[in-house]
């Protein structure tokens, strides 16, 4: 059974993950690993949630967490723009996706611009 109050800090090992009860460096619920989709990667400008702000998100790419964060790099780069990657899936602030569906398609992924 899984204890109401989890450890999430602890003097001998640091931060401890809420889940699995193990130090955050040995967890083992964020090592699980992402399914990659269809293999379209979708393109989408979503701005619910953010108090009107926009972003373009980026999903079902198929790499991995450290080509992801190098993806992450130089797309923000090219667009000018902040970015982070959350739940496997690129979000880059304000509404760029021309230019993320034409960098995407030079890279060689099949690109569809998802949502309205």
């Amino acid at each position: 059974m899984r204890n109401e109050n989890p450890t999430v800090y602890s003097t001998e090992l640091g931060r401890m993950c809420p889940k699995c009860d193990k130090p955050v460096a040995e967890c083992v619920c964020k090592k699980q690993t992402r399914q990659h989709g269809d293999g379209v990667v979708r393109v989408q400008r979503e701005s619910k949630g953010r108090k009107g702000k926009t972003v373009t998100l980026v999903s079902g790419v198929p790499l991995g967490d450290e080509a992801l964060r190098s993806l992450l790099s130089e797309l923000k780069r090219q667009c000018g723009a902040g970015g982070t990657i959350k739940d496997g899936a690129i979000e880059i602030q304000g509404d760029h996706r021309a230019k993320l569906v034409e960098e995407l398609k030079k890279r060689g992924y099949t690109v569809k611009i998802a949502g309205g």
